[in-house]
């Protein structure tokens, strides 16, 4: 888990108790949002990932109306549609923006992730994910 931190944070150009709470965010949409059977298969192969993704279910806090907004809009944008284009998306995007992070931020610590991830489970395992969450390959 060290190795991926240490990764998001230099790819995003964000502290690793930022980094940390983002890779913990996204693994947690990921259960939420992702196929259970391959998500279930990438978690196990990231030493952590659980503890992550339940430490930032627990720590998240609820999102501010004006920010929901302003990030649901500029979201909805870069994926070319309103809520159903984007599905789960936008409410990740809420949540890493409660970190302070940017959406540029945002979007290079999703890619990040997701190359550990493929590095971990392989392009067809990450297919798999991408494939049943809508939006999601944005960030990968």
């Amino acid at each position: 888990m060290e190795e991926l931190i240490s990764r998001v944070s230099s790819a995003a150009g964000i502290d690793t108790s930022t980094a940390q709470s983002a890779v913990g965010m996204i693994l947690g949409f990921l259960q939420k949002e992702g196929p259970s059977g391959p998500v279930g298969q990438l978690m196990g192969m990231i030493p952590g990932a659980q503890d992550a993704a339940n430490a930032a279910a627990s720590a998240t806090p609820a999102a501010g109306g004006g920010l929901m907004g302003a990030v649901t809009g500029m979201l909805g944008g870069l994926l070319g549609g309103g809520s159903s284009a984007a599905g789960g998306v936008m409410g990740l995007a809420s949540q890493l923006s409660s970190t302070g992070m940017s959406m540029d931020q945002m979007e290079n610590a999703g890619k990040a992730v997701f190359a550990f991830a493929q590095e971990k489970g392989g392009p067809d395992l990450i297919g798999q994910i991408s494939s049943a969450v809508p939006g999601l390959s944005r960030f990968m």
